[in-house]
């Protein structure tokens, strides 16, 4: 997709990316100011130039075709309403697709040269705010879910119980602009997001603009946390931390969808990841109140808790080994951790939900997820097949169809949670890896998936040693899933052409991974680009492990 230099061009110094600063012995006296100047000077620095001008793209772009208010005064006092319609749409929509592209174009060729060892940790630290600063200003993008949250906050805040009844209960601004499948849907988040919305729409009132930043800007804590947590995950789990932290973090998908879209998955992914690193670092029942208060946003995080204990329980041996004792037996060592655990959690959950004021309601609401039908997920696929093969000769209908391949993928789904979690049990990787499966599971097989959900799995699956072939793939994966939805939040998997553009733009980035120019449009590539590609390269260099 571009060309980039060789390490000795590059004004990083060629540094290993599983430290956050060059070799001390090679730059003692470097300073951060001079640090950061040589790399914006060098072609890494370029490529992180080029996705911050992307992200401004589509924050500009965004205010004509992304999810915008179905009334909106201030464009119409800044005389931009023309963004929204005719030839402004198509406009505002080019300039939106135009700065997606050149995000995953940055991206991928910081990819290329973190795993040329070109980039580290700390350069990548510098490129996430840079890449999400113009996204903070956006309007939500690619998902109209922060009208929804805010408009359940103002449930809570108006004296209604957001578990017992959806917004259309509270007319208002607000409600104007959450998506109709969801004025009747009651929350299905936990209590602690519910405060958050109530606080937030206590400050600022039915203002959407105010309350969407402000929105937005309680979600930066989860991104914190993630920059934090996953290269120390990565160091726990064999992977390097700079590649962990460019495929977790610098995501496209990840950052347009999280940030851009307002996602609460920013908050719930951030903290159960740093609790898992905590509890990975010994620090046990800090860990495991992270991962509560996780579950208090989003019920997802709980999946974690179970696989945790397995961690302590190895702590726990390992110790009484180390001191020379005989470690506990097997039950009474999970009684022991499990038992704490539980109270931990329980402790973190119910104070949140005392003071929301609020029951466990929200537990009966996770079924409004299936009213969202799409091809991400395996029970729609299989209900599809299934009415399609035999439209032939049967009248099939797709809902009492998608009810079957619904309870079926259930069925199944519970089935691996609980295999998984015997099986891995037994070192820390596994139970890590446990996770891993237990998140990829819920995405493919619960009722409804959506393009970010994918970035539970992914936070924890990019601390582990993954192979350039495993990358490339889940590079093309990110960028497919970032390209199926429209900016407006629509969907775009029932079109055909939007399908196959998506496509071969992801395989475009997947190659790029490791080819300067995947598609050969250059004829025959330079030396440095020679160079580039055996550093990257699996069947020609050792280097590709991350």
């Amino acid at each position: 997709m571009s060309s980039v230099q060789g390490p000795a061009a590059s004004g990083t110094a060629g540094s290993d990316p599983s430290h956050d600063t060059a070799s001390p012995s090679a730059e003692p006296s470097r300073s951060s100011v001079r640090h950061l100047s040589l790399f914006l000077r060098s072609p890494e620095g370029h490529a992180a130039v080029l996705g911050m001008v992307g992200a401004a793209l589509i924050t500009f772009g965004g205010f004509g075709a992304g999810s915008v208010r179905r009334q909106d005064p201030l464009l119409e006092a800044m005389h931009l309403s023309w963004l929204r319609f005719g030839h402004g749409l198509i406009l505002s929509s080019i300039i939106v697709w135009l700065g997606v592209v050149l995000m995953i174009v940055a991206w991928v060729r910081l990819g290329r040269a973190t795993l040329g060892g070109r980039t580290t940790v700390r350069e990548i630290g510098w490129v996430v705010p840079a890449w999400t600063a113009p996204l903070l200003l956006a309007v939500p993008m690619f998902s109209r879910d922060a009208y929804s949250y805010l408009a359940q906050g103002a449930l809570l805040r108006d004296g209604f119980d957001p578990y017992a009844v959806g917004p259309v209960a509270n007319p208002g601004i607000l409600l104007d602009n959450v998506s109709n499948v969801w004025t009747t849907t009651t929350a299905p988040y936990g209590p602690l997001f519910l405060l958050l919305g109530r606080a937030i729409t206590s400050i600022t009132g039915d203002n959407v603009i105010a309350g969407t930043m402000l929105l937005r800007l309680t979600m930066l804590p989860g991104l914190a946390l993630m920059v934090w947590a996953v290269p120390r995950l990565a160091s726990h789990m064999g992977g390097k931390p700079a590649i962990a932290l460019w495929l977790a973090v610098l995501n496209p998908l990840v950052l347009i969808h999280l940030i851009g879209g307002v996602h609460n998955e920013l908050l719930m992914v951030g903290l159960m990841t740093a609790g898992i690193v905590l509890v990975l670092e010994r620090r046990h029942v800090g860990g495991i109140a992270l991962v509560a208060v996780a579950v208090a946003i989003k019920a997802t995080a709980g999946l974690a808790l179970p696989f945790m204990v397995w961690i302590w329980m190895i702590h726990e041996r390992d110790k009484a080994i180390a001191e020379n004792r005989k470690p506990m037996s097997p039950i009474r060592s999970f009684a022991k951790t499990a038992g704490t655990g539980a109270g931990v959690f329980a402790a973190v959950f119910v104070m949140s939900s005392v003071i929301a004021g609020v029951g466990i309601g929200w537990l009966t609401a996770l079924s409004g997820s299936t009213k969202i039908i799409n091809w991400l997920s395996l029970p729609t696929i299989l209900a599809h097949l299934v009415t399609v093969s035999t439209s032939w000769f049967l009248d099939l209908r797709l809902g009492p169809v998608l009810e079957v391949t619904r309870m079926l993928c259930a069925v199944a789904l519970a089935i691996i949670i609980v295999t998984t979690w015997w099986l891995y049990r037994r070192t820390e990787r596994d139970a890590v890896k446990g996770i891993v499966i237990a998140l990829v599971a819920i995405v493919v097989l619960s009722p409804a998936a959506l393009p970010w959900y994918y970035s539970w799995p992914l936070a924890l699956a990019a601390g582990f040693a993954l192979s350039t072939r495993t990358l490339m793939i889940l590079v093309g994966l990110s960028a497919w899933l970032m390209l199926v939805f429209r900016p407006d939040g629509s969907i775009g998997l029932y079109t055909v052409a939007h399908v196959a553009l998506a496509t071969f733009a992801a395989v475009v980035a997947a190659l790029s991974l490791t080819r300067v120019d995947p598609l050969r449009l250059r004829g025959k590539p330079s030396t440095s680009a020679e160079h580039d590609e055996q550093r990257a390269d699996p069947q020609r260099s050792t280097s590709d492990r991350g």
